[in-house]
């Protein structure tokens, strides 16, 4: 998969004398039907974020995801295709989150979220925006925390690399027309 951004705090490179724990997550850029995306918004840490979160023990990356997005967007997802991988260095929480981004289509009768006490303590709330609109939203983000900061510039990549693969396609559909 390929690496597409790597992120780091204030100091703009890792801290050698930092030590990590390393965390493996899997998001997703999910489409539904009208060609919005699920975007939740973290109110008490006012941000927006994709989908996703942590891969468990003995858990897959795609069974994680399918997971994820099935407990925070109420929909299962099929058609999931490769976006890349974020690596953020943060070392304030001593932490390396590698995320692996996919885009995905919404599949099925949407339901409601299943938001962990966490997420329902942060107020997340879904929300269903057009990709260009979604993007726009997280750059005038303002996080109330480090956390928060780290998760605007990872999900903007990932937007805007679902964003060149949707152009791709369409443009590979216009040509097949002809």
């Amino acid at each position: 998969m390929e690496l597409i951004k790597e992120i780091y705090d204030d100091a703009g490179t890792p801290y050698m004398d930092c030590t990590y724990r390393i965390r493996k997550a899997s998001r997703a850029v999910v489409l539904n039907d009208r060609d919005e995306i699920a975007l939740l918004f973290v109110t008490k840490g006012n941000y927006h974020k994709l989908p996703g979160g942590g891969i468990k023990s003995g858990e897959t990356i795609y069974d994680a995801l399918k997971r994820e997005v099935e407990e925070e967007v109420g929909a299962f997802i099929e058609d999931i295709k490769e976006l890349g991988i974020t690596v953020e260095y943060r070392c304030n929480d001593s932490l390396l989150q590698m995320s692996y981004g996919y885009i995905a289509k919404a599949t099925g009768e949407l339901k409601d979220p299943m938001f962990t006490d966490n997420e329902i303590d942060d107020g997340f709330v879904l929300r269903w925006v057009p990709i260009q609109i979604a993007i726009e939203i997280l750059k005038q983000d303002m996080p109330a925390n480090d956390k928060g900061k780290f998760i605007q510039q990872r999900d903007v990549e990932f937007l805007l690399k679902a964003t060149e693969l949707i152009k791709q396609k369409t443009m590979l559909m216009v040509s097949v027309d002809f």
